[in-house]
């Protein structure tokens, strides 16, 4: 509709635009079962003649790059081929397997150094704990007789104590004697004391 509408106005391709794809659809390519055109119905395809001189030439030259090509790379298979039994079982194998040999040795010996060092330090550090262990076991044996002894002392004390005190227990032989004392001792407990626990002001008994 649009394009049936355009195609009568002047300057068509100028609103459309120079790069804008055309409104009329394309015709698609013949397949292979479509008959030959009528211009090319009688048309013979013959190969493009080829000079028989330039040919031979060609041809030659072809032939000679071949050959080279081919000695080229036999020389480089060969050559592969050598090396890779000179790697296997060559001068080449036997040196570098001296050479492996040689830094297993060094290195084991590398390796043993470091576990000899490794185990002096070890050794040392054994040496250390059970130093520290002995003293630690020293200390808390002093620590434990101290505290029994410190124990032992308080227990004593303690005794020393009670016995002071059983001195003035009351008992059924100075029962009496206790009570007549307290009767004939006066005591006033109208005081008043400060915040250090000390008497500031006494209230004489009446």
């Amino acid at each position: 509709m649009l394009a049936a509408g355009l195609r009568g106005l002047p300057g068509r391709a100028a609103l459309l635009g120079r790069g804008a794809p055309s409104l009329i659809p394309a015709r698609g390519r013949k397949t292979r079962f479509d008959p030959p055109a009528k211009s090319k119905a009688d048309r013979i395809k013959v190969p493009p003649p080829v000079d028989p001189a330039e040919l031979l030439v060609v041809i030659n030259r072809y032939r000679q790059y071949k050959r080279v090509v081919d000695a080229l790379r036999f020389e480089m298979k060969e050559e592969i081929r050598f090396k890779s039994y000179d790697l296997r079982h060559g001068e080449t194998a036997k040196l570098m397997k001296k050479a492996r040999d040689e830094e297993h040795q060094h290195l084991m010996a590398l390796n043993d150094a470091e576990n000899k060092r490794l185990l002096e330090r070890r050794l040392e550090r054994l040496r250390q704990e059970e130093l520290l262990e002995k003293a630690r076991k020293l200390q808390s044996d002093q620590n434990r007789v101290s505290f029994q002894e410190e124990f032992l002392k308080k227990r004593e004390m303690e005794v020393l104590q009670l016995q002071e005190e059983s001195q003035n227990f009351i008992t059924l032989e100075n029962l009496d004697q206790r009570i007549e004392e307290c009767l004939n001792k006066t005591q006033n407990y109208n005081f008043a004391v400060d915040k250090e626990g000390r008497i500031v002001k006494r209230t004489a008994i009446s």
